[in-house]
């Protein structure tokens, strides 16, 4: 019945937004303060250690901006880089595109790789690139890490190896917006300059928090970056940073659930963060290979541990699968975006879940495809999935032992 009142909750399992926590609800409920009083401090300096500790850093510099991930892709790119300058990008899905996209509005030249959508960067095409590059004109590497789009994930360690291979002194950008706190980041050991991430995926919180990790080598080339800035200056964060505060008025809330999805994550571990998202995932790829489909991820090497991207079958169009799931079931999924819009929803699977949240997704997904006449066996991907989180040694098995 039109307007009638849906009970339950909606099962949000998109690649982000994710399901933010009782706890973290409850930590964001919170007067406002004055946002330079001499308690602030308090909150805000344990924070920029504590996510150093989520982007495996002893030495980079963290910096959190009111905005999204969108945002701290511009601060990465216009603290460190002059209009004219090159930087080299794969592209081999929607948000690699978009990020393409944003260098070249602020006058930046990309040289794109191109690669087929279900695979990621690859570290030999790069290197070739840069070994070609005797002026050293590539200023910098963009690499993202977990392509949401398609449900991949790239070698950010290889990128870095490649890079060092040619002797190269381009600096390494990556996008961990749906990868850091979730799948294992390591900023020092990869040699990454620059990682960003947003707080709507792996953080467990609402979007409205741009997250950027800098290393000592980019804090001594910002001097020389030519790209127009203001909101976005981590000068002016770092400054204001070093005291425990802003340059402007944070996201007050935000930074309150900020320190409460901190603790949970140590609370379980980060080791065991990551292993609970690669249990999940390769429960939700068991359910998919019994359905008889494939991920849009061309090979196990690629596959990501936050997303799948599942192709539907020819003739069928993933955007009813969606709105069937979505109207039915009360279950949203991802769709399909550019090159693959159409050929395959999403099934997010990250954040703060388990297996029986998931499975009931699993099921959702499996009676949204038989409604639209997708041929799938009645409770295959379920039982398949069943079967995995029961027998598989996972992140299950490591917390009993940890009991």
């Amino acid at each position: 019945m039109a307007g009638a009142r849906r009970p339950g909750r909606n099962f949000l399992f998109v690649p982000g937004p994710t399901n933010v926590p009782d706890r973290i609800l409850r930590a964001m409920h919170v007067p406002m303060e004055d946002h330079r009083s001499p308690d602030f401090p308090s909150l805000t300096i344990p924070l920029f250690s504590e996510l150093k500790k989520v982007f495996q850093t002893k030495h980079g510099q963290v910096v959190v901006f009111p905005a999204s991930g969108t945002g701290a892709w511009e601060s990465a790119l216009t603290n460190t880089l002059t209009p004219r300058d090159k930087v080299l990008a794969p592209r081999f899905g929607q948000f690699s595109h978009l990020w393409i996209d944003l260098a070249r509005r602020h006058g930046l030249e990309v040289i794109v790789q191109e690669e087929e959508w279900g695979t990621g960067a690859n570290p030999d095409r790069i290197e070739e690139v840069l070994r070609d590059d005797k002026a050293h004109e590539i200023k910098g590497v963009m690499v993202v890490h977990n392509e949401t789009a398609t449900g991949v994930t790239s070698d950010v360690a290889a990128v870095r190896r490649a890079i060092d291979a040619a002797q190269h002194p381009a600096l390494l950008y990556v996008d961990g917006v749906s990868s850091i706190g979730s799948i294992d980041f390591r900023f020092d050991e990869w040699g990454v300059d620059l990682a960003i991430t947003g707080s709507q995926k792996g953080m467990m919180l609402p979007a409205g928090l741009g997250i950027v990790c800098a290393s000592q080598k980019v804090l001594a080339k910002m001097q020389d970056a030519k790209c127009t800035r203001a909101y976005f200056d981590l000068a002016d964060q770092f400054n204001a940073n070093a005291n425990g505060y802003f340059p402007y008025t944070p996201a007050l809330p935000l930074l309150y659930g900020l320190r409460e999805a901190l603790t949970m994550m140590f609370e379980e571990g980060l080791e065991n963060v990551f292993a609970r998202h690669r249990f999940l995932a390769g429960g939700t790829r068991a359910a998919v290979d019994a359905w008889g489909l494939s991920l849009c991820a061309k090979e196990p090497k690629w596959h990501s541990d936050t997303v799948s991207a599942i192709m539907v079958p020819e003739g069928f169009n993933g955007a009813d699968v969606i709105e069937r799931a979505f109207r039915r079931y009360n279950l949203a999924l991802g769709a399909g975006l550019s090159e693959v819009a159409g050929k395959l929803f999403r099934i997010g699977h990250l954040g703060d879940l388990n297996e029986l949240m998931l499975l009931g997704a699993i099921s959702g997904a499996e009676m949204s495809m038989r409604d639209v006449g997708i041929r799938v066996e009645p409770g295959s991907g379920v039982a398949a999935a069943q079967e995995y989180f029961r027998t598989a040694n996972g992140a299950a098995d490591q917390r009993l032992a940890a009991e």
